[in-house]
């Protein structure tokens, strides 16, 4: 009598936002040799080829979610047909936006539209996922900044949502440690990025690669925090380039 063979053990499941480009994508790189994947962004094509890309990791055909986070309704919709409240393992909060000017420069929908993205979007897609990620005893993690502890002129609407995406996850860390959700705040300096570029075009320097980070190092520090074993959690960390 032949003795089947044991069923190959289940990849955790996680979600990266802002999967298409930088630290994001970076980090669904890093985890795609032993997680199945779940990639959002707004540009579907952009999506698809990612998926391809990564298909020859091993386990299931990437999924994605293709939406603008900051449309709720759009949001809703998607996280429901792909089941996602079922089961998840992780949700990798990547995707950002950088609004730089000064305060008397800006306009109200400035504001609205850095905090729209970076801290709205992120409680909305978390709150959507909390049943999924409660029923995996998931992790909830966050790409910060430095901004999110200092703030400059010309940055004040980044530092301000930065600022409130920590406030958000604190909060978060202690609503959901009953329900065993672990919530991690990651606070890279300055990345080699398309925002560090913006950055410094608007800070109207010079873009100097070798002092920044790469997405890859910051998509190594997200890897951590998620295979973390049970019984520890990684509730801060900051990651500064070396030099």
């Amino acid at each position: 009598m032949t003795t089947p063979a044991p069923a190959a053990p289940s990849r955790p499941l996680v979600l990266v936002t802002g999967a298409t480009r930088g630290i994001g994508r970076a980090v669904a790189e890093e985890l795609a040799a032993d997680h199945d994947l779940v990639l959002g962004g707004r540009d579907a094509s952009a999506l698809a080829e990612l998926a391809a890309s990564l298909e020859g990791a091993g386990g299931a055909a990437p999924l994605l979610l293709a939406a603008d986070l900051t449309d709720a309704a759009q949001v809703a919709r998607a996280v429901e047909e792909l089941g996602l409240a079922a089961g998840l393992d992780g949700v990798v909060h990547s995707a950002g936006i950088l609004v730089p000017g000064t305060v008397e420069d800006f306009a109200p929908e400035d504001w609205a539209r850095s905090f729209a993205t970076n801290v709205t979007a992120v409680a909305e897609l978390t709150r959507l996922l909390l049943p999924g990620l409660r029923a995996r005893r998931g992790t909830v993690v966050t790409i910060n900044s430095g901004s999110g502890y200092t703030a400059g002129a010309g940055g004040g609407a980044y530092a301000a949502s930065k600022f409130a995406l920590r406030a958000l996850t604190d909060a978060l860390r202690q609503e959901e440690r009953p329900h065993g959700v672990r919530v991690v705040s990651i606070h890279p300096g300055r990345v080699d990025s398309d925002m560090q570029r913006q950055l410094r075009s608007f800070e109207g320097g010079a873009y100097e690669v070798e002092k920044y980070l790469r997405p890859e190092s910051v998509a190594a520090t997200v890897g951590l925090a998620l295979r973390l074993g049970e019984d520890a959690v990684i509730e801060s960390l900051n990651v500064r380039p070396r030099g």
